[in-house]
């Protein structure tokens, strides 16, 4: 298993590497595949998921479409976050997108902390046993117990299709799919 302890991107640093991104994901991976949930089923679903886990604000905004109220006061975006862009990504085909997408899947499955099957999506991710070991190691850290904590919320409050998410930004966040294909968010 690698060492998931090393590295900048455990300190707290937002970086662009392959590292702090296949952290986050894993941490989203990780809360879709615990408590009878078996994963995220499709890179449709993981792009919209890892939009909401990225943009605080908008997980805001699409919880009070959903439920009609907004996450707890210790999962709500920051200041800082509402004033900054935590990592940018791109309007694509289906809303948000990031390119990296690829890569840093190839990691996790290659590292075997998360594995990939058949689902109803084209492609089902959940974690192995040393990716769920991984997580709870992440998550007990400070600089990423706010983000499983977010994972944790995001998969119990849009545990639902790719589809249906891709619909609810679609419909609620004409800011964010009001853009040329190809451009930042």
């Amino acid at each position: 298993m690698p060492d998931l302890g090393a590295g900048e991107y455990l300190n707290g640093s937002r970086d662009t590497g392959l590292d702090y991104h296949a952290a986050r994901i894993l941490l989203l991976v990780a809360a879709f595949s615990y408590q009878k949930r078996k994963g995220i089923d499709g890179l449709t679903k993981l792009a919209k998921l890892d939009f909401l886990l990225r943009y605080p604000v908008m997980m805001e905004r699409l919880a009070l479409v959903e439920s009609n109220e907004t996450p707890p006061d210790h999962l709500r975006a920051t200041d800082e976050e509402r004033l900054a862009v935590e990592s940018r990504m791109i309007r694509y085909k289906f809303g948000p997108w990031d390119d990296r997408y690829y890569p840093i899947l190839g990691m996790l499955i290659g590292t075997d902390l998360v594995r990939s099957s058949g689902g109803k999506g084209r492609l089902r991710m959940s974690v192995t046993g040393d990716g769920k070991r991984a997580a709870s190691q992440l998550a007990a850290l400070p600089t990423w117990r706010l983000t499983a904590a977010r994972c944790e919320y995001i998969a119990t409050n849009f545990n639902t299709t790719g589809n249906r998410l891709k619909d609810l930004i679609y419909e609620n966040l004409p800011d964010v799919v009001d853009r040329p294909h190809r451009t930042y968010i």
